[in-house]
């Protein structure tokens, strides 16, 4: 936590002039439903936003030194602050398993009442254990029992060595974020949107029937993706935990160009095959039942939210859209089999 906090302080200026919330929910890989009506709030509320942001991510993440009510208030607040990014965005499971180590905050004393009390009970047994030591009488250590004390201690003393260099990198100006330092991969450094875009492009993949790609009456079909925006009047989905992979790397691919993403020229060319497994990744296949398209382009939109309540969203268009030009020209597939082959790349073969 308190590395996305640093890595955010370290990157975007809007950050420090508290912008970046005007603009993230519009321009976050997987918008939900409700990231719509968030984007609209005023611009008091986006300040707020983000200075909780910065105190729950480089302030609090401290109370867990500052004794048991601190450590408590620790995980109560990053259990919330974890809700609030699920309810407001598709993040996959990240925000799920950070709850996972927040509840570790809460002691026997604060979970007590969600075990029954009565004799013979849990929390009966629990507190005859805690009795039992106050008075010293402590169970005779036997074989297996120091083995796995001897195991923890060298686990810990792993962890702590690996550990170095993360903190290192916390403490450095030129902190990395998503990283790994081992092979093991036991700890890594993690950060999160340290930098926000202004504006949301998407990549459009269409294909089309025509033999000729350039005829004015050549009719491009859109290919929908599960999850990222496409169709204007497609609901933007909620699907937190689950991950739609693809979609965020297109997400990705849309800040560059196709020479950068190779694989985005891949992913065309088994579009051109109408390979059943590429095809199973996306929403909507134009041209299930038919023939494969002869020709897959890939278009360059800016995307931004409809006004809820204004004309757009009256006519059932949750985005609004415009043309930047083309993202890869028309190919076929025939025009792909070199460039398959230099990359060593299967040929795909149409279904």
């Amino acid at each position: 936590m308190l590395g996305a906090g640093l890595i955010k302080i370290r990157g975007d200026q809007c950050w420090w002039d508290l912008t970046c919330m005007d603009f993230h929910y519009e321009t976050q890989p997987v918008p939900n439903p409700a990231a719509y009506f968030l984007h609209r709030s005023p611009w008091w509320v986006h300040r707020f936003e983000t200075l909780s942001n910065h105190f729950l991510e480089l302030v609090v993440p401290f109370f867990l030194f500052l004794g048991r009510r601190m450590c408590i208030l620790h995980g109560a607040l990053q259990i919330l602050f974890q809700v609030v990014l699920i309810i407001s965005g598709n993040l996959s499971f990240l925000n799920w398993l950070t709850i996972v180590p927040s509840v570790a905050c809460f002691d026997d004393a604060t979970l007590g009442f969600l075990f029954p009390s009565g004799p013979g009970g849990l929390k009966d047994q629990v507190l005859k254990m805690q009795k039992e030591k106050a008075w010293g009488a402590q169970p005779t250590l036997r074989y297996g029992r120091v083995v796995r004390q001897l195991v923890n201690l060298a686990l810990g003393a792993l962890v702590a060595w690996l550990s170095v260099p993360v903190v290192l990198n916390l403490l450095s100006p030129k902190q990395v974020m998503n990283s790994s330092f081992n092979p093991l991969r036991i700890v890594n450094t993690y950060g999160a949107f340290g930098s926000i875009t202004r504006e949301r492009t998407e990549i459009i993949l269409q294909g089309t029937a025509s033999p000729n790609a350039s005829a004015p009456d050549a009719v491009w079909e859109d290919y929908e993706f599960m999850c990222k925006p496409g169709d204007l009047r497609r609901r933007p989905c909620l699907l937190s935990p689950y991950h739609h992979r693809l979609d965020w790397l297109m997400w990705f691919a849309a800040f560059q160009t196709y020479e950068q993403h190779e694989w985005v020229i891949h992913l065309a060319g088994k579009l051109l095959a109408n390979e059943a497994e590429a095809l199973s990744l996306l929403a909507l296949n134009p041209f299930a039942g038919r023939a494969p398209p002869r020709w897959v382009r890939g278009e360059h939109y800016r995307y931004k939210f409809s006004l809820p309540g204004g004309p757009h969203a009256a006519a059932g268009k949750w985005w609004i859209r415009k043309r930047l030009g083309p993202y890869f020209p028309a190919i076929s597939l025939r025009d792909l089999k070199d460039y398959f082959r230099s990359r060593e790349w299967p040929y795909p073969d149409p279904e």
